[in-house]
């Protein structure tokens, strides 16, 4: 399998500092998107921490034959949770940390994702923007229920009240789990909130459908643009591509922030 990907972060115009954080590792296969909760110090913890451990776990038990690719992610999520959890017991100054986690690994021939929270997942296919991911929050329990129309989401004064626990604050964590077939020239994206909250899904649409752009290109235009519209919050972005378009020349092996 080919994939090339693009990968880019940003504080945004509002926060002092980035409690996001992202890995993108082509050798695994792996890719995913966390934003840090529980104040400054905290949030940088736990998004950091379930980064590392998720990729830790991940290539752990990729050398295990035998294990399908959507039970690894959903034990690396598992430990992640774990480790995270102890952390904040054993430090007062972390208690209530925690983080979202929207987590993508490739098999042979398909796609699995893991989610908690309100990162998203999205696949641009045959010209189509799909988002793959429920947001885990009050909003979008509205806007499933005909409450909210979509656009409302995020600016609705409870849109950061989150409805499922994410990764680290409780001892057990209840994780989405979804997967799917993996077509010629798929491009997925992962991204924080801090770019679904305010550039439109036609917007997004536009810069992942340009010919004329690499996935770090599309990568570093969508977090251009959500700054461009005034993002309160920090902004990660991986565009991850799969197929007979995606180079080997243009692979990089693994890129892990923070």
């Amino acid at each position: 399998m080919n994939i090339q990907y693009g990968v880019h972060t940003d504080r945004g115009r509002v926060r002092e500092a980035n409690e996001d954080s992202y890995a993108a590792n082509a050798k695994s296969r792996l890719f995913l998107v966390a934003d840090g909760m529980g104040g400054h110090v905290a949030g940088e913890v736990a998004s950091s921490m379930a980064v590392s451990t998720i990729e830790e776990c991940v290539a752990l038990l990729l050398r295990e034959r035998g294990r399908a690719a959507g039970e690894i992610l959903k034990m690396a999520l598992e430990e992640a949770n774990a480790r995270i959890h102890e952390t904040q017991l054993a430090r007062p100054e972390l208690a209530g940390m925690g983080s979202t986690v929207t987590a993508l690994l490739f098999g042979d021939r398909d796609y699995h994702l893991a989610h908690v929270g309100d990162s998203r997942a999205y696949l641009l296919r045959g010209g189509e923007l799909h988002q793959l991911t429920r947001d885990h929050s009050l909003v979008w329990h509205l806007y499933e229920n005909g409450i909210l129309r979509k656009e409302e989401l995020a600016g609705h004064p409870r849109k950061n009240v989150i409805t499922r626990r994410s990764i680290g604050p409780h001892p057990q964590v209840e994780i989405d789990m979804d997967q799917g077939p993996v077509r010629d020239g798929d491009l997925y994206l992962l991204c924080s909130d801090g770019l679904s909250d305010v550039v439109s899904e036609e917007r997004m649409k536009a810069i992942l459908g340009s010919s004329q752009m690499t996935p770090q290109r599309m990568s570093e235009a969508l977090v251009e643009a959500a700054n461009d519209a005034g993002s309160p919050d920090n902004v990660t972005v991986v565009v991850v591509k799969v197929g007979a378009g995606a180079s080997p020349d243009d692979v990089t092996d693994r890129i892990t922030l923070r």
